[in-house]
């Protein structure tokens, strides 16, 4: 069984055991969170479940296993003969959860 579920503007596709890395939620590690935004159900034999946004009734149990870092991201800004030069940086945070069930 698997679940296409909305979180942090993202949709990712997740199935029971997955360890996936989401934007930073609230909770600590070894808390159990449920993500309610489930957009389609489905399962390995084909039949489907759309939501009309959200799926009635279904939701995805989660584990967070911790807070992660992603890659620095270096940011440059110039302009030629204006004397103008930018640098910054940008590392985004995200938590890393484990899907522990999907109910429909």
């Amino acid at each position: 069984m698997y679940a296409v579920v909305r979180t942090g503007g993202k949709q990712l596709r997740v199935e029971p055991g997955d360890v996936v890395d989401v934007e930073r939620l609230d909770g600590g590690a070894g808390d159990s969170i449920e993500l309610g935004e489930v957009l389609m159900v489905g399962d390995d034999a084909g039949s489907r479940r759309i939501g009309q946004p959200l799926v009635e009734g279904a939701r995805v149990i989660a584990t967070v296993e911790g807070d992660s870092a992603g890659p620095k991201i270096k940011i440059f800004k110039y302009r030629r003969r204006k004397r103008y030069r930018l640098r910054q940086g940008h590392r985004q945070h995200y938590t890393r959860v484990r899907i522990d069930s999907i109910e429909v």
